[in-house]
């Protein structure tokens, strides 16, 4: 299962995150967004958990729990939208 995590804080590694949530079971992978061209963390990112009732342990186990400082937020990730193209008005069905 996929999970999400925001509200980080900026000094907040991807070790910090996944020392919080391998006390609930066994952690695949930690990724922390950051800005592309800075490189500075832009405060959320992903944890994924090989079992399903480990990871709703880790939700609300970690959820509102501070970690460096500041109270996270935890919930399944939603999975994004295939169509990456955005809003507007270019179609590509011409007029």
């Amino acid at each position: 299962m996929n999970i999400y995590v925001g509200n980080l804080s900026y000094e907040a590694t991807e070790n910090d995150l996944r020392t919080a949530f391998e006390a609930f079971g066994q952690v695949i992978s930690v990724n922390i967004i950051t800005d592309r061209y800075s490189g500075r963390s832009r405060g959320f990112g992903f944890v994924e958990m090989s079992d399903e009732a480990e990871a709703q342990s880790a939700i609300e186990g970690v959820n509102e729990k501070p970690l460096k400082g500041r109270p996270v937020k935890v919930n399944k990730a939603r999975p994004r939208p295939d169509d990456r193209r955005g809003g507007g008005r270019g179609t590509g069905q011409g007029f």
